[in-house]
């Protein structure tokens, strides 16, 4: 036991140090690109973080600067499709021009991709469509092989373990799909807790992954962009809408036992209620996610704001043990937008408000 919490202890310290290296990192990256010792913008660092990028950056020393680029997908009515790498614009001007399309090119600005002329001055009346394969995309496929992967083996374990005890990684998964089952889809759904249990499974295992891979060095924001989970929150509506039954629809839209005057005040309110339920859901797994990472590297931060030996020590143990707790939250998150998701499925489905279900417990 004492092995295993040494082992997540060095991981959290790596993980710390890494988030320190990569400030480092970008400290020297703007000193080369400018010819000149700048001074340290927390700021811009934290934002280039936990922002989307079209390369995923790993590490960067003086000899090494270790970036996997990723594919540039593009589309414009001057040029047409375009696909190349990103490292394409690894030159003093971040300009990439397209062999026999002269012309015109390219030029990343700010992670934004601008069509320019032969003198790299931007075609304001151009529009570029970008489709690249980005940070986030990446990561995004990344945790979806993840997760085929393991739980194809768990399933493999069923099989396997048929009527004797889970071995394996289906010991360890099956105790968490049976806990949602459960405490979760039973009691907040009801009967018809089986037809849902697909999604929860899946919102409940893609936001603990992504969120754990976000901690991991050199990972990306996933769960702290707002385009992913205001996506999350859109599926959870439209699956809420599309299983609510009359009695559901029934006290959104004319509110039983409520005087006829009432019930027109009511409805636009229960309306905007039907709206808040996903924004609340979007914002919260945002809003959580995003401020921890901003929280570590704030502390990390200091460390070269400050350029204090006596800073340092104090910065990487608050690193650390912010570490620890982002570790929790990445479970409570994703526990709390199943739940909630639950909750909703739940009402849209039950057939009277004051009825209770016997679970058998």
């Amino acid at each position: 036991m004492t092995t295993k919490i040494n082992k997540i202890l060095l991981l959290l310290l790596l993980t710390t140090l890494s988030i320190a290296g990569f400030a480092t990192t970008e400290h020297k990256i703007q000193e080369e690109e400018t010819g000149e010792e700048s001074v340290f913008n927390p700021g811009e660092m934290i934002m280039h973080h936990i922002a989307d990028s079209h390369e995923w950056h790993l590490f960067h020393n003086e000899s090494i600067h270790a970036v996997i680029p990723l594919p540039i997908i593009l589309y414009s009515s001057e040029l047409g499709l375009d696909v190349f790498l990103s490292n394409k614009f690894d030159n003093a001007k971040h300009t990439y021009f397209v062999p026999k399309k002269e012309n015109f090119g390219y030029k990343m600005h700010h992670e934004h991709v601008v069509l320019v002329d032969v003198l790299g001055n931007e075609v304001h009346s151009a529009h570029v469509y970008d489709f690249s394969i980005t940070k986030n995309v990446a990561s995004l496929i990344l945790s979806a092989i993840v997760l085929i992967l393991v739980f194809t083996a768990v399933a493999k374990g069923y099989v396997k373990n048929k009527g004797k005890a889970p071995s394996g990684v289906q010991s360890f998964f099956e105790p968490i799909v049976g806990y949602i089952r459960d405490e979760i889809a039973v009691k907040m759904i009801g009967p018809k807790y089986e037809r849902f249990m697909p999604y929860l499974l899946t919102v409940f295992f893609f936001i603990w992954f992504n969120n754990l891979l976000g901690l991991m060095p050199g990972g990306a924001n996933l769960t702290g962009n707002i385009a992913v989970t205001l996506m999350l929150a859109i599926t959870t509506f439209i699956i809420t809408t599309i299983n609510g039954n009359g009695t559901y629809w029934k006290h959104v839209l004319w509110t039983p036992g409520v005087p006829l005057p009432l019930r027109i005040i009511i409805l636009p309110i229960e309306i905007i209620g039907l709206l808040t339920k996903p924004f609340s859901l979007m914002i919260r797994l945002f809003a959580n996610i995003t401020a921890g990472h901003i929280i570590i590297l704030s502390f990390i931060g200091l460390i070269f704001l400050f350029k204090s030996v006596y800073i340092a020590p104090l910065s990487v143990a608050f690193g650390l043990f912010m570490t620890f707790l982002e570790l929790f939250v990445a479970l409570i998150q994703a526990f709390v937008f199943t739940l909630l998701t639950a909750m909703y499925f739940g009402s849209s489905v039950e057939e009277h408000a004051h009825d209770d279900y016997d679970h058998g417990h």
